[in-house]
């Protein structure tokens, strides 16, 4: 007998499997996904004509090292139709920030940037530092780069214009006034010491200032100075002339002040080494607001524009753009690139690469600025790098660890506990992926660091196996560094291999007989203690590690403390949200009077019905 069965054909791969759509594709616009055996996603890409893209992919020539190695991973590809070239680039932005493709160019750093707010809902108005949504009441200015170019700025108008910082509860409780009047910083009005109207005159001045017209500022200080001095009002008029040389000041320290260029955003690109820098400068009131260097994921020979093109469709993903930008490169399609922005801005939005005059030269700056930060970024990671082989070396790894995970707990006698986690790896702290675990096991004693740290792994890597079972990410750490000695090490040997994980190594680090920097011990399941010289750099390598994971753990811990010494019984009861919680507070004064209210005295408060005045009688009631 003959055996007449056969193998079936291997599933088609990369060219030939691209090959087969061209097929059932059109010139529509969208976005496709190429995806690889295990349904990863490799790629997402936006095209005008869907079919004319993917059909580049499907030749045999052409192509980088970059994208053949990546059309041969492919295993198959999802397409999505859009009605405009310009929702599929919408499209294709947030696909890639969902799913962080292999092969896209990735923005790593997408923190909202601070800006100043003019607070208005109270008539004095209040200056201070604002991160996030816009729903407070009150006029916005920014972004700046970074919150020390914030709080500069913030120094700089309370000298010159006198205006409060303090909260609206802090404003009603005073009697006297506090230090910043004294230093000259605030005109004092909690205590009466300026009039609404003088005030309203000093508001006003200062967004005259954040909307860069300081000279209108400094010609009616001058001329009011003046009319103080000849009605011989003498004290006014030393005041006024002292805001004038703190005006005179502020204006002096600043570096970049272009008179072209009311607002912009300038942005520049270095690549080197395969590594690649963005710098961007905020223009805003024709003064520097601050930079800021972003460091995007590369994956090879991408070109200029390219990674131009993808780090401005991510960076203004949610940001509102200037109406300008200013670009050190140009893009594979600004006209596009400029409708987008335009159309997420509400009004019109220019790009540019300028080739003469003030803006080539803030666009020069800005790249000067990106290849300094690189150089000494790939410095660093050299040094880096020297030292994660040390590591290797003195630990006996495979391999010097591309992610090390290091933990620490923190309690007081048990109370307010906390796991923390924090990561290094080749480009030092990775901080956007610490972790930190409140403990919520009740079987746990008070002080029981063993059981803590049980908590915490099982927590971390159940989650890991759930998530990435086949270990396809960098989510996987190459080692583990525990805050302890040979018996902590013993317990998280047992944890990780009751959850089958034993081949990840770990090491403890546990402090000499007299507990010094220097002396300390390297614990491993099943080995002998050992430590390194007193002078070698992994160990201040080892230290800055386990140092850095202790002071994220006592910080976690500190901010749990206080929030639970600042807790308020009506944060307990539903219905009883911030607005009405002021409200109670503002016509009771406190909890504890709330807790003693009557139906009828909780119900004349604005915002408080029948119904959730019983609420809160009988939830203190009960309690």
């Amino acid at each position: 007998m003959t055996d007449s069965s056969h193998t079936a054909p291997p599933p088609k791969t990369g060219q030939s499997l691209i090959h087969g759509y061209l097929k059932t594709l059109d010139a529509s616009p969208g976005v496709y996904r190429m995806l690889d055996a295990q349904g990863a996603v490799l790629y997402v890409g936006k095209a005008r004509n869907l079919k004319a893209r993917v059909s580049n992919y499907a030749r045999g020539t052409g192509h980088s090292a970059r994208i053949a190695r990546m059309i041969r991973e492919t295993c198959s590809m999802m397409f999505l139709t859009t009605r405009t070239e310009t929702e599929a680039l919408l499209l294709e932005q947030n696909l890639i920030k969902q799913l962080k493709p292999r092969y896209n160019v990735l923005l790593r750093d997408d923190k909202s940037f601070p800006n100043i707010l003019v607070a208005k809902s109270h008539p004095f108005a209040q200056i201070k530092k604002h991160r996030g949504a816009k729903s407070e009441k009150g006029d916005y200015y920014g972004p700046f780069a970074s919150a020390g170019a914030v709080n500069r700025t913030l120094n700089q108008l309370q000298r010159v214009f006198l205006l409060r910082s303090c909260t609206d509860a802090t404003f009603s409780s005073r009697t006297r006034p506090c230090l910043l009047y004294q230093i000259k910083r605030c005109a004092a009005p909690c205590v009466g010491r300026i009039e609404l109207e003088d005030y309203n005159s000093l508001v006003s001045d200062a967004e005259l200032f954040l909307r860069g017209k300081t000279t209108r500022i400094q010609a009616d200080l001058a001329r009011e100075m003046t009319e103080a001095s000849e009605a011989m009002e003498y004290e006014r008029a030393a005041a006024l002339r002292d805001r004038i040389k703190a005006l005179t000041a502020v204006q002096s320290v600043q570096a970049i002040n272009p008179r072209g260029v009311p607002e912009a955003d300038v942005i520049a690109l270095h690549i080197e080494g395969g590594q690649a820098c963005v710098q961007v400068f905020f223009i805003r009131a024709n003064q520097s607001w601050g930079n800021r260097d972003f460091y995007p994921k590369l994956n090879g020979v991408e070109s200029s524009d390219e990674v131009m093109q993808a780090f401005l469709a991510q960076f203004y993903d949610g940001k509102v753009p200037p109406r300008m930008i200013l670009l050190s490169h140009g893009i594979e399609d600004p006209d596009l690139m400029a409708e987008v922005l335009t159309e997420r801005a509400g009004r019109k939005v220019v790009l540019g690469v300028p080739q003469r005059g003030e803006k080539a030269e803030l666009v020069e700056n800005a790249l000067r600025n990106a290849r300094e930060s690189l150089a000494r970024r790939m410095s660093e990671s050299a040094a880096q790098q020297r030292l994660l082989e040390g590591l290797a070396e003195a630990f006996d790894l495979p391999a010097p660890p591309q992610r090390i995970e290091i933990y620490d707990n923190s309690h007081i006698q048990g109370t307010n506990a906390v796991g923390g986690m924090v990561v290094s790896g080749p480009e030092g702290w990775i901080k956007s992926q610490y972790r930190k675990f409140n403990i919520k096991g009740t079987e746990i004693t008070p002080g029981d660091d063993f059981g803590m740290m049980k908590e915490v792994l099982t927590r971390r890597f159940s989650r890991l196996l759930k998530e990435d079972p086949d270990r396809e990410t960098e989510a996987w750490p190459d080692l583990l560094l525990i805050d302890g000695g040979a018996g902590q090490v013993s317990a998280v040997h047992e944890i990780m291999a009751e959850m089958g994980v034993e081949d990840i190594p770990m090491v403890g680090v546990a402090k000499g007989e007299d507990r010094d920097h220097g002396k300390e011990e390297f614990h491993r399941p099943g080995q002998r203690p050992f430590a390194l010289r007193m002078n070698d750099p992994v160990l201040y390598f080892v230290q800055r590690m386990r140092d850095e994971a202790h002071r994220w753990a006592i910080g976690t811990h500190r901010a749990k403390r206080a929030k639970a010494a600042m807790a308020n019984p009506l944060d307990e009861i539903a219905g009883v949200g911030a607005a009405r919680k002021r409200a109670l507070l503002a016509h009771f004064g406190s909890a504890k009077a709330v807790s003693r209210a009557g139906l009828a005295d909780l119900v004349a408060v604005e915002g408080i019905s029948e119904a959730l005045a019983q609420k809160i009688v009988d939830h203190f009631q009960q309690g």
